[in-house]
Parts: C-alpha cells; structure tokens; sequence
C-alpha cells in the first residue's frame, strides 16, 4: 500500500514569538463586549483600540517604536462613544477610519512617527447611522471608497474624498457581522444575524444571491478567496464551531463543512491571497490555526496550530508588503491580550538560501489604487496593482508622507499614482493606470497650527533685525567714506604748505651765500 504525501511549500510553516521588547505593552485594552479584531496593522504602524472615559480611543503606535508604553501615551480621542472597529486605508499608510458607539464613522491623518498628543480632530466625519457602527472597510482597488455597517441594519459605501453616501444598501433585516470584497471590488459579501450568507451587487444594492451561512445563533464571518471562492465561519446548532467552504454558482451546498471544536468564541478568518493560506484566529483562543486552500480533496488542509499560553483578545494581520523577505516571513501578526500585552508573532518558512525566494513570494496587492472612487461608482472594476516584492523590503524602505485632504468637491482624497513607479518581476508587466487628476502633492510631514506660528513670528523678528542691521551697515560705510574725503583733502593743503615753505627757504640761502661770496672779493 503506497502513501503519498501532499506537496505544498507551505507544508512546514512555523510561528515564532518575537521577544518581549520587541512587542507593545501596558496597553488599557478595550473591554468591549463586540465582536472586532481590535486591532489595525500596516507596514508603518499597529493601531488598538483601548478603554477611554469619557468617550472612545485607540492607539496608534509606530513599528520602530516597541516596549512598554508610558501611561500617558497620546491616544486618537475624537469620538464620543466607545470604539467598535478601525481599518487602516490600504492605498495611504497614513490614514485609517474608526467606527463607533456614537454613530460617527471618523477618517483620520496620522503623521510619520506617530502622534506626540492626542489627537481629537479628524479629517472627515461621515455621519449617516443612527444607531452604533461596528463595522467600516475599505475597498480594495478603488481610491476613497469606504464601507460601514450599523447596528441600524444598513450598509453604506462612502466617497471619503468628498465626504458623502454614495450607495445605501437597505436589504438585511437585522445586524450586519461581516462584510467582505472579492478581489476586484466588484461583488460584496455579508453575513447577517438572521445567519444568512448574502451575495450583493455593491452599486446597485441587489442580492444577487442568499443562503443559510452556519445554522447557530452566533456571530458569523465570511470572506472572498482570490480565485472567487467563499470561506465562513460560525456555529452549528449544538454551537460547535464550524469553517465551510463554498462556490458562488452553488452557495447553498458547501464544499467543505468541518467542525472544530466547542468552543464559544467567534472565530475571525485572516487571508493570504499571495500563498491561499487561511489562518483562523478565535477570540478568547490562545491558539492560531491555519490551513491551506487548493484545488485537491480536501480542500481545506490543515498545516499546524500555533500556540501560546495566553487568551487573545484581537489581532491584526500585516500586509504582505510590510513582511520581511530577508527570513522568508509570509505572514505577521499583532496579537492583543487581556494582560495589556500586544505580541508579534511570525510566520516564517525554514530556507537555507539567502537569496529572494521567488516561489514563496509571488507578485503582490500595492498600494496604488488601480481606479478612482467615480469610475467604479460608473460601473468600472479593476484588479488591484501588483508590485514585486523582491525590492521591496519594507524594513528598509524609506517612508513617503501623504497628506489627506478632504474637500465637498471635487474628490481630492489621494496619493501620488501618476508619478509613482511600480515596482514588478520581469513577469509582470502590469503599470499603474493613468490617473485622470493628480490627488496627492506629497507634502512633508504635518506640523501643528502653533508651531507653524511660532516658526514664522521668528522668521519675521529675523528679517527684522536684517534690515536693521543692513541700514546700520550703511551709515558707517556712508560715515566712513566722507572721513576718507575730508583725510585726502587736509593732505593736499599740507603738502602745499610745504612746497612754499621749501621754497622761501631756498632763496635765503642762495642770497647768504652771494653775499659772503662778495664780501671775500671784497
């Protein structure tokens, strides 16, 4: 009897800890009873949501910046309710939304390095809900185009750029879970509390189709696989946790429907569309399990389970681009516990070879939106820009400021794209799209109103005292050019003086010398 054995590069994948100074701790996490990751990770900086009287807030920490955090540590505090969910922009590293209790869906600047005070003014507040919002998302290709649900059971898709609705989708009968955007942004997928899985047409707000998504009471998750499968979680009748597998031509019958275990903590799916890894993180878990999706039975294949000896309470994945390819790591994440600990962990795959591994990293989602937010509202779609990795390693890579500007119209919430050169294998030949405004001027970073003050009244006293100082310069010059005169002037009439004096000398002798001649004659 033979046994063969699977072939995967992704076979042997293991997690490593970072050590503590390497993580964040002292963290006041948010005692929120909503189902969130809490936590936001980009390649410049990991943001959690904490426990804040007298309102809501989150921390935005930068990556270089790890260890134990002070108690006074400046927070993003504008709302005034608690704070259900953040998402970091995936076009601009530097701008992320927060949604929360008080109904307000807030965008947010943050500079290079991070926040040195709390930050209380956000660069748009979109105000539509009427009841709390726990969910906001942004879309994968288009610019500006972000996503939130409500516990008033709507869903709608926001132009950031110019602050307005842009679509209002009103077909879920009770409290959106989920949401999720397949690769190109052109389809939307949502799990509802009546434990339907819902296939929706974004523009025109249509369910295309609609199934029972898992038969439990409890929260669900789904999530668009690259290739346009489905993958969701949730729980079954006898609230055994389940993970299933599905086709949109077939959505009500399941390819793959596994149960786990009995656990009751809502499992949240994170996905690597560059490697088809699928890692499930549950809340209250203190493990980290993760599979493999291919086109062979079963599927769904396990790989391994990491595991560590305290409860999370949320986690946030990295994108690929902030991974480091120097030690082969294909995914990371920031996990969050109740002890206030924000840990790292790495997922790394063992290579001898030092060199760029091209087959564990193929080319990858950018940061350069491939549409603006008025093309896809006209019926465009585009897949996202894909950059190469290879020169791209993040760790040393010098960071570019973005600045967010809001405006009613036109949309000039943006990026530089036009002028930005993707980076690509020799494989890829795909460029970025002409952009048909320029949105993004890259200016430096952000400094507040009152040092920009203060910088120019120096500014002013120094030109002050300039020309001061030069009408002062010219006087003297003016002063010492007439004593120049008046010198050369006394010297001549000197010099006059003394020729005659020479010459009425001159003849006195002449006329002493005549006479002494003539009295010796004589």
């Amino acid at each position: 009897m033979s046994f063969k054995v699977r072939s995967s590069k992704f076979r042997h994948v293991y997690g490593t800890a970072l050590k503590r100074e390497y993580c964040y701790d002292n963290i006041r996490v948010s005692k929120s009873s909503w189902d969130s990751t809490f936590c936001a990770v980009n390649p410049k900086f990991v943001a959690c949501i904490v426990e804040s009287a007298g309102g809501g807030a989150f921390i935005v920490l930068p990556l270089s910046k790890t260890g134990r955090l002070p108690a006074d540590q400046p927070v993003v505090g504008g709302h005034k309710g608690p704070v259900l969910d953040i998402a970091w922009c995936p076009h601009n590293d530097n701008v992320i939304a927060s949604g929360s209790e008080d109904c307000v869906v807030k965008v947010w600047q943050i500079p290079d390095g991070g926040i040195s005070r709390t930050l209380t003014e956000s660069v748009v507040d979109l105000i539509y809900h009427q009841r709390r919002v726990g969910l906001v998302l942004w879309h994968p290709t288009a610019r500006n185009i972000l996503l939130s649900a409500g516990s008033d059971n709507q869903v709608v898709i926001w132009n950031v750029g110019v602050g307005e609705p842009l679509i209002h989708i009103d077909c879920h009968p009770d409290i959106v879970f989920s949401a999720s955007w397949n690769f190109d942004g052109s389809q939307l997928l949502t799990t509802c509390k009546d434990k339907k899985l819902r296939l929706i047409n974004p523009r025109s707000g249509e369910i295309e189709q609609e199934v029972i998504c898992h038969e439990g009471s409890k929260a669900s998750r789904g999530i668009f696989l690259k290739g346009g499968l489905i993958f969701t979680t949730g729980f079954s009748k006898l609230s055994e946790r389940q993970y299933s597998l599905r086709s949109p031509e077939k959505l009500d019958d399941p390819i793959v429907m596994v149960e786990l275990d009995t656990s009751n903590g809502v499992m949240f799916p994170l996905y690597d569309p560059d490697t088809s890894m699928i890692y499930l993180c549950g809340k209250g878990d203190s493990v980290i399990r993760y599979f493999e999706i291919t086109a062979e039975h079963p599927f769904v294949h396990y790989i391994n389970t990491f595991q560590t000896p305290d409860p999370q309470r949320g986690i946030g994945m990295m994108p690929k681009r902030g991974c480091d390819v120097s030690i082969c790591e294909i995914s990371k994440f920031y996990r969050l516990n109740n002890s206030g600990l924000c840990q790292a962990i790495s997922m790394t795959v063992p290579r001898k070879s030092e060199l760029f591994q091209e087959d564990l990293y193929p080319d990858t989602i950018g940061d350069i939106p491939a549409i603006d937010a008025e093309d896809w509202f006209n019926g465009q779609d585009a897949e996202p820009i894909l950059i190469s990795l290879k020169d791209y390693h993040q760790p040393t890579r010098l960071p570019t400021a973005s600045e967010m500007k809001v405006a009613k119209k036109p949309n000039i919430l943006d990026k530089p794209s036009a002028n930005k050169t993707v980076k690509s294998s020799p494989n890829n030949t795909t460029a970025a799209p002409p952009v048909a405004k320029p949105s993004f001027n890259q200016p430096q970073k952000s400094i507040p109103d009152d040092i920009v003050k203060e910088f120019k009244e120096e500014i002013r006293k120094l030109k002050a005292m300039i020309v001061k100082h030069e009408n002062r310069i010219r006087a003297l010059e003016a002063r010492a050019a007439e004593d120049t005169t008046d010198t050369a002037k006394d010297g001549g009439d000197s010099l006059v003086l003394k020729n005659n004096d020479q010459n009425d000398v001159e003849p006195k002798d002449n006329d002493t010398e005549h006479v002494d001649t003539n009295e010796d004659d004589d």
